[in-house]
């Protein structure tokens, strides 16, 4: 299981939160996700061979919101 943190543009309410990780809790192979509203970080484990790094970001930029940085490990 691989992780992810993306760092996010600041998030201005409870609902952005939600609607990032719904967003992302409906892609194959993500297994957990957490988004730290106060710290605008998502927290991403997922199945690399089902899913990159680089398609979660684009999931989240697809909801609205910009992503700065991805780190993985």
């Amino acid at each position: 299981m691989k992780k992810a943190v993306m760092q996010l543009e600041t998030l201005t309410c409870p609902s952005c939160m939600k609607k990032i990780e719904g967003a992302l809790d409906k892609v194959e192979g993500v297994e957990n996700v957490k988004v730290l509203f106060n710290a605008s970080k998502a927290k991403v484990e997922f199945d690399e061979g089902k899913v990159s790094a680089d398609e979660l970001k684009d999931i989240v930029e697809k909801t609205g919101y910009q992503v700065h940085a991805v780190k993985t490990n």
